[in-house]
């Protein structure tokens, strides 16, 4: 799990990359998803040792909750943009999608991990 948190990481680390850039790299809040995508890499490389895993891996799914809620709002504006919608900066609304698509699917893996771990722990007792 501690190599997907790092993919995950990667992944929104380039969303954020390429926000600021399609924006003309004038918006520096463009750069959102690129610290966030930081964290959950870092968190994922300290994930790596088992000693600390457990730790490594709650703190990146509270930071991957925390971008998915951050964002939500932007999955039903990225919808209704795709129907139609305008808005101001569109770059932002398909950014901040992505960012909350990435983020709830991060979350989802990791409580699908915690929930086998927990089953093994149990049947290993």
């Amino acid at each position: 799990m501690s190599k997907l948190t790092i993919v995950f990481g990667v992944l929104l680390i380039g969303v954020g990359i390429t926000g600021y850039v399609e924006t003309g790299s004038a918006h520096p809040t463009a750069l959102i998803p690129t610290w966030i995508g930081l964290v959950l890499a870092l968190a994922g490389a300290l994930a790596i040792a088992p000693a600390r895993r457990m730790l490594w891996m709650h703190i990146a799914v509270t930071v991957g909750l925390l971008g998915f809620l951050g964002t939500a709002k932007g999955a039903w504006d990225t919808y209704r943009l795709a129907h139609g919608a305008t808005f101001e900066h569109p770059i932002a609304v398909e950014e901040k999608g992505a960012t909350c698509l990435l983020c709830v699917i991060f979350v989802a893996f990791c409580v699908r991990s915690f929930i086998e771990a927990r089953r093994a722990r149990v049947l290993g007792a």
